[in-house]
């Protein structure tokens, strides 16, 4: 059997070895996408500029996504890893009381810009219980044998529970099985390699990554259609029977419950009630037994909208946000939702006012606004093309945070005459 000393000089080769088959650069790479600017008295600005860390929103499931990206990684000596595992332990403490994935984009690490071994054995003992125990699946992509030789180096550390939550994905498109692949920082240096693995295992061009072009949708069909499409197919119903059910459901049975909205259920439940819903037919929350459930079924609902319930035009408002003095903040919430259309604000209104009777329990459900705001945030508000980046982020929680504590200021003055409330 190999030593540790052994191992550890094995997988420096092999990352030299790929790094000699590869064509990739020893420079730092720029984040992932065009983020809105971060601001230079961020507490680890050192750190987050380099786009290493992203919040991608959530996946099919309700849970959030955290992606790692090996390619963001300056050269070492332009970065302190200490600071780095810091940045890390900073960014999941905002999540880790709710269950979430974690993305590890593998490709682009360089022995010139890899942390030690010693410093990856130092934050794995660092991330104690509270960061793994509602960590529900970590992808690996792009392995290559440098991983699965470090892999074997940590087995004796890593338990066999931690072990099962670890997938590797070969090809960007096995994501899409398990992920909400549009909300994915995916680096482009990472989408060029994809491209060329595909390439080479095709051994001719790469067959696009994008899914087929979706079918019509059933007249049930309640996820993944306008709210406009559901109105037309439900009687004219103002709001979405999924929201009713949940909200009513949950007002009845899940106020109470401690983590209500950051706990996930079982996938394969969660696709059959979505399958019920869709096909007209009826769902019994009461025969299911587990508030988690329609909480999810909710939070998926808003997800799976083409357009997000507060619009796309909506978005560029939040981001000014923190151009806002803090004291005219409400009221300038209050001007972006009055200008919704009406039954964008009519459904919204419910919602929200269903998020505050939720927050009113706090004391003993842990969900206060701000803690609701950081799982509806995302899925409430998002840009018409590409990802909400972790800069982005804060303005959409802090709008949805005033949403949820001041809902009587931000909606009352508009009384449409259609308005349900929960």
């Amino acid at each position: 059997m190999s030593s540790s000393a052994d191992l550890e000089q094995l997988a420096e080769i092999e990352l030299q070895k790929e790094e000699e088959g590869s064509c990739v650069t020893d420079g730092p790479s720029a984040p992932p996408v065009s983020t809105p600017s971060l601001d230079p008295s961020h507490p680890y600005y050192d750190v987050a500029r380099h786009g290493i860390i992203q919040v991608s929103g959530d996946d099919h499931y309700g849970r959030k996504l955290i992606v790692f990206s090996s390619c963001c990684l300056p050269p070492s000596h332009q970065l302190n890893h200490r600071r780095l595992l810091e940045y890390l332990k900073f960014t999941l403490d905002q999540y880790v009381e709710m269950d979430y994935i974690l993305v590890y984009f593998h490709y682009g690490l360089r022995s010139s810009n890899k942390p030690s071994l010693k410093w990856l054995r130092e934050a794995y003992s660092e991330f104690d219980r509270k960061y793994k125990k509602n960590l529900k699946a970590l992808y690996v992509v792009h392995p290559t044998n440098f991983i699965r030789i470090v892999w074997n180096l940590f087995k004796p550390l890593i338990s066999h529970k931690f072990g099962r939550k670890l997938t590797y994905v070969n090809y960007l498109a096995e994501l899409r099985e398990h992920l909400n692949y549009e909300q994915l920082f995916i680096p482009p240096e990472v989408l060029r390699h994809d491209e060329e693995l595909r390439a080479t295992q095709k051994g001719g061009p790469p067959p696009s990554v994008k899914t087929p072009p979706p079918r019509p949708p059933l007249p049930t069909q309640q996820f993944g259609v306008s709210l406009q499409y559901i109105r037309e197919k439900n009687r004219e119903a103002v709001i979405p029977p999924v929201m009713t059910q949940t909200v009513t459901y949950l007002k009845e049975k899940g106020l109470r419950t401690e983590g209500l909205f950051r706990r996930s259920a079982r996938v394969q439940l969660i696709k059959e009630v979505q399958k019920l819903y869709n096909l007209g037919k009826p769902v019994n929350f009461e025969q299911i037994g587990d508030v988690h459930v329609p909480a999810v079924i909710l939070k998926t609902f808003l997800r799976e909208l083409p357009e997000p319930l507060l619009t796309f035009r909506v978005y560029s408002q939040v981001q000014e946000l923190l151009h806002v003095e803090s004291s005219l903040r409400v009221t300038r919430c209050k001007q972006i939702v009055e200008s919704l259309p009406e039954h964008n604000f009519i459904v919204a209104k419910y919602l929200l006012c269903f998020l505050h009777q939720v927050s009113q329990e706090s004391i003993i459900n842990k969900m206060s606004p701000s803690n609701l705001a950081c799982v509806f945030g995302v899925n409430l508000v998002w840009p018409r093309h590409g990802s909400i980046s972790l800069t982005a982020l804060t303005p959409i929680n802090i709008f949805a945070e005033l949403l949820i504590e001041h809902v009587h200021t931000v909606f009352g003055s508009r009384c449409p005459p259609a308005q349900v409330m929960p």
